[in-house]
Formats: structure tokens, sequence, C-alpha cells
């Protein structure tokens, strides 16, 4: 079930509400938890088992490690761990890399390993590191186990995370597991994050989803380098509002229940190199990343070369974390390169150059980066970068580039501006013009009006066009 979706919307949202707000605070967790097992089962119900499973091992395992620290077995609480985290991995690995290993196993050494075709459950990447983090930090000290398994389950499956993050940790609602308040204030921000979302998603992302699916497939005689390049561009802005879309309509789903979400983007494309593109964009799983994997191997405190190695670690599992095909692991190495580039000295540069260039060298490298990304097949990536580059054998423009560049030029102009601070900083300056309570009923009003209008236009894109996928479902 998508969020972005006409049942979710009008039927699932409104009666998890419903059912929320009427019984005792004591209950609400499990209202959660079953409304979010309701949720996951609504596409994939047979995967219930394992996702429970893993939170079964995860559970007895944070209480196992505790257990052993309070009763000096260190070795035993490690043991616990690794093994939990043994477990969780392997689940993972079997559902989405076995195959994938098998093949290029096969084709490297002739072998002729045969596994039965594996479904991917929905979800699965973000709800395991989820499980993991947990065991880290009762492991760590930085948390307690928690006794009670159903605010843990809970935790883990809270349907506004739980399909395609931001990856929520532990530590960050252990808290508002128990304590949290709801309010309606809380309640009006979560609905007003939520409608954003939506629009992003709706509006901007399949909107422009649909753009790169036309260009993307373009016959040669009415392609051309001009189109290659909008192609390529018109996926840089699709996964970006389709899954920054998601992430607000997930931290606006979370503020209607009382709790307090991170933030997992902060306008990654103004960034002025690709290190602080890394701030910006999926925070949730690059600090993950950083406080569990590289900091862990020893981060940069171990000198050069073990900080290369280390970046290059993190950086093949970040790739390989997004999906089980070699533009993936691609990407993840062509991100550890600029890294490195950027490390040994040539973040410094960019910093003295003026922020334009800083930040047209930065888009240049994250849309090839997104160019990586988008295509699983290595033969279409391989004609999409001659196409970009002049190498595929098309004219600079086309007798079609100039209709599809008109056609799509006020969108792309919009989607521009909608990816920066812009409209923030108009909003803020008519907010300041209308003091006093006259003014600030101005900016109420025309604030609901805002959100009816995005709502609407948003439920009728659902009503009216097929096209609604979600890219990160896959991870």
């Amino acid at each position: 079930m998508l969020f972005s979706s006409i049942t979710f919307l009008f039927a699932f949202l409104p009666l998890v509400l419903i059912v929320y707000y009427a019984v005792p605070g004591k209950f609400r967790n499990f209202i959660l938890m079953v409304f979010s097992l309701i949720f996951y089962a609504w596409g994939e119900p047979k995967f219930i088992f394992i996702m429970l499973f893993s939170i079964l091992v995860g559970y007895g395992s944070g209480l196992l490690i505790e257990h052993f620290q309070k009763k000096e077995g260190k070795i035993k609480a490690r043991a616990t761990l690794i093994l939990g985290l043994i477990i969780n991995l392997g689940i993972l690995f079997f559902f989405k890399y076995s195959g994938f290993f098998a093949e290029n196993l096969n084709r490297i050494f002739g072998t002729k390993i045969r596994l039965a075709e594996v479904l991917l459950p929905l979800g699965i990447s973000f709800y395991t590191f989820q499980i993991l983090s947990y065991m880290i930090d009762v492991y760590r000290k930085d948390v307690p186990a928690q006794k009670n398994p159903i605010h843990l389950a809970a935790y883990i499956t809270f349907f506004p995370q739980l399909i395609a993050g931001p990856i929520v940790r532990y530590q960050t609602i252990a808290e508002q597991l128990t304590e949290r308040r709801e309010s309606f204030d809380h309640f009006g921000e979560g609905v007003k994050r939520f409608v954003i979302g939506l629009g992003k998603k709706v509006l901007l992302a399949n909107t422009i989803g649909e753009v790169f699916n036309t260009l993307s497939v373009l016959a040669p005689d009415k392609n051309s380098v001009v189109l290659a390049w909008i192609s390529s561009f018109a996926f840089t802005f699709q996964i970006y509002f389709d899954f920054s879309g998601y992430s607000d309509m997930a931290i606006g789903l979370g503020r209607m229940f009382g709790f307090e979400f991170l933030e997992n983007f902060q306008y990654p494309y103004i960034s002025k190199s690709i290190t602080e593109f890394w701030r910006r964009w999926h925070i949730s799983l690059s600090t993950w990343f950083k406080d569990y994997v590289y900091i862990p191997l020893g981060g940069n405190r171990r000198g050069k070369v073990r900080t290369i190695l280390n970046l290059f670690i993190v950086w093949f599992l970040t790739g390989l974390w997004h999906g089980a095909a070699w533009n993936f692991i691609l990407w993840g190495i062509y991100y550890f390169l600029l890294l490195f580039v950027e490390k040994c000295g040539f973040k410094k540069v960019l910093d003295k150059l003026p922020s334009v260039i800083s930040r047209l060298y930065t888009l240049f490298f994250v849309n090839f980066g997104w160019v990586i990304f988008a295509y699983d097949d290595m033969g279409k990536l391989g004609q999409a970068v001659k196409n970009m580059f002049g190498f595929g054998g098309l004219p600079f423009v086309s007798g079609a580039t100039w209709f599809y560049l008109v056609s799509y030029l006020l969108l792309l102009i919009v989607l521009v501006a909608a990816s920066t601070q812009l409209p923030v900083k108009l909003w803020k300056k008519i907010q300041a013009k209308m003091s006093g309570p006259s003014g600030e009923t101005v900016v109420t009003v025309l604030t609901v009006l805002f959100l009816i209008t995005v709502l609407t236009l948003s439920v009728a894109g659902l009503a009216s066009a097929a096209f609604n996928p979600f890219l990160y479902f896959r991870f």
C-alpha cells in the first residue's frame, strides 16, 4: 500500500487515526503495531512472518545482551550480538543478494548454482537496519533493552517508516514510545507536512517521472544529446521529489501520532560539494553507515591508508545496500572516488571558489551519479552515457528536441525552484509582512487554501493516472 493511494488516504489512514485516538494511551502502541502489520500485509502477507522473526531475534538479543553485561559476561554479550547480526544480515542476504551472487559465481567460475527465484520483501533493508541499530545500541549501553515486546514491535513495524524509511533509530524515539504527548498543534503540523510530501510525490515526482520514461526510450531518429541530458535531469528530480516527498509524508504521519522523526533531506541539490551533498541527502542512511560502520572500523583515526579503506568499505556497502546489481556497486564506488578526491584537498579548493561554480560542479557529478543509479542494465547504462557525451551517434539537437524542450521547460523551472529554499524564503517574507492579528488570520487562510489545493490536485492526479511508482520500494 502506497501513501499516495486512494485506499490509504480515504480508508486506512482515517480508520487507524480514529481507533488510535479512541483507545486509552496504554493501548496505542498495540494499535499502531496491529495496523502496521495490516499495512504491510496489504501487499505482501507471506513476508510478515519474516519480519516478525527478525523482530523476535532483535528483541531476544537485546534482553540477553543486557543480561550478560550485568552479569559480567562481556564475551557472551558480544557473542549474542554477533549471532543476532548474523541472523538478521543472513535473512537480508538470502532474500536480496543470494541470486545476484549465485549468478555472478556461475558467470566467473563456470559453476551451475541454481536457486529458486526469491521475491524481495518490501522494506527489508530499512527494518533490518533498524533492528541492527537497536541491538548495537543496547550492546553499547546507549539505550536499555526494551522489555515490552509490543513497544519494540511498534517501533520496528510503525507503518509511516516501515517500507521506505527514513531509518529511525531506536535511541531517537525510545522515550517517545512510552512518554509521547499528542496534541492538536502536533497533529496539525503533521497534516501540513504530509500534504506537502504528497504534493511533491504526486504532482512533481510522478509528472517528471513520466518525462524520464518518455525520453529514456526515445528512438534514435528522435533523440539527441540535449534530450539525453534532459532525460538525466528528469530522473535526478524524480528521485529527489519521490523520496523526499515520501520522507515528508512519513515525518508528517509520525507527528500525527505524537512522534518526532529526524529530518532525512535538507535541500541536497544546493550543496557546494559532494561531501556536503551526503550530509543533506538520505541523512538517516548516511549517518547510519557513519555510526555503525565507518567509526567502528576506525574512521579517520588510524592513518591515511586505513581511512581510505574504511571509506571504500562504507561506500561499497552503501551501493550494495541499494540493490543487488552492478550499477549500484558502481554507483557506490563512484561516490567513494569523489569523496576521496575531496578529502585529499579538493574540498578546500571548492570552498574558495564562487558558490555558483561549486554548486554546478556538485550538481553535474550528482546528476551523472543518478544516471548510473537509474539503469540496472549495464548495456542501457552504457548507451545512456554515450548519448549524453556525444558518442552514441546522436545529433546535438534533433527535430523533436525543441518540441520536448518547450513542452517540459516550465516543469523543469518549477522543479529547480522547488528543490531550493526559495519557496520557503518567499513564504517567510509574506509571513513577516502580515504582522498583527489580521495578518495572522490571512496567513492561516492562505495556508489552509494552499494545503486544500495541493491535496485536491494530488487526489485528482491519483484518481486519473495509473503512473504512481515509488522508486525506493525496491530497496
